[in-house]
């Protein structure tokens, strides 16, 4: 099975909306899914280094646990922009995007969930 997760929210939002996404993440990935995360308007900032540790969780850590067990994530280049975040600034580890990449993520993928 093939999971993409679309992750919009800023990291440290007030809500556990993007703490739900990754632990639903490394879930996916503990059963054997194969997965990719886009990262789309202000969830690109998960990718930013030197992100703020959480005071209950760190999703920058669940994030890098994530791509060292094999998901494959991307960050939106134009919300980037918008945003004033270089990538320079972004984790090695996750690329720049566009849409076109997001569209042939949806096309291949089995299942799509947004947050």
């Amino acid at each position: 099975m093939q999971l993409l997760l679309v992750l919009n929210p800023k990291p440290y939002d007030g809500s556990d909306v993007m703490w739900n996404a990754l632990r639903l993440l490394g879930q996916a990935l503990k059963e054997g899914m194969a997965v990719k995360v886009f990262l789309l308007n202000d969830g690109v900032e998960l990718a930013q280094r030197g992100l703020e540790r959480g005071a209950e969780y760190d999703l920058q850590g669940m994030l890098a646990e994530a791509l060292a067990r094999g998901a494959e994530v991307k960050a939106c280049g134009t919300c980037l922009s918008r945003r004033g975040i270089s990538r320079e600034e972004l984790l090695p580890q996750v690329p720049v995007a566009v849409l076109p990449d997001l569209t042939a993520w949806i096309a291949a993928a089995d299942k799509v969930l947004t947050f």
